[in-house]
């Protein structure tokens, strides 16, 4: 599938081994233009879902509503160092192959800031990876590739999990 005519292509990674195989395949099969671009991006988990973990009011009268301001900073520091080897390991992908990509990190929901920085980017492709997931937990859960098919304004490539 290799075109010379993508200026701006997309590729979402979240640690999986899809997401990453994604990577691969975009690395292995796509060809840029010679001013285009590959962006390796990652959507961290809201930090109001971290904020959210503090643990519960102390009993017998004690203050209540009290925010405890390390544990939301270890979290969010635990959400960096994850981000970091994720970044990591898709540079190590892209050396194989001698290609300088780009990398773009967001926070929020997947699914919303994957579709938004695909559109900000004006992107020609989006690629990414699809876990196996059985049908009650993509009922529940949700599926990011799914919802991206349907709401981004390119051409979405989902390489799938076995």
């Amino acid at each position: 599938m290799a075109t010379g005519n993508l200026a701006s292509v997309v590729v979402a990674v979240d640690g999986s081994e899809e997401s990453m195989n994604a990577l691969r395949w975009a690395l292995g099969n796509l060809r840029l233009r010679p001013d285009g671009e590959l962006v390796v991006l990652h959507v961290q988990p809201p930090p109001n879902i971290a904020a959210g973990l503090n643990p519960a009011p102390i009993p017998f009268g004690g203050p209540s509503g009290v925010e405890v301001p390390a544990f939301t900073q270890a979290i969010e520091a635990h959400q960096r160092r994850i981000t970091q080897a994720i970044l990591e390991h898709a540079f190590k992908i892209c050396s194989e192959k001698n290609l300088e990509v780009k990398t773009e990190v967001i926070v929020g929901d997947p699914k919303e800031k994957i579709c938004e920085a695909t559109a900000n980017r004006n992107a020609d492709l989006l690629v990414m990876g699809c876990r196996a997931i059985g049908p009650l937990q993509r009922m529940f859960l949700g599926s990011v590739s799914n919802y991206c098919i349907n709401h981004v304004g390119c051409p979405v490539v989902v390489i799938k999990g076995t």
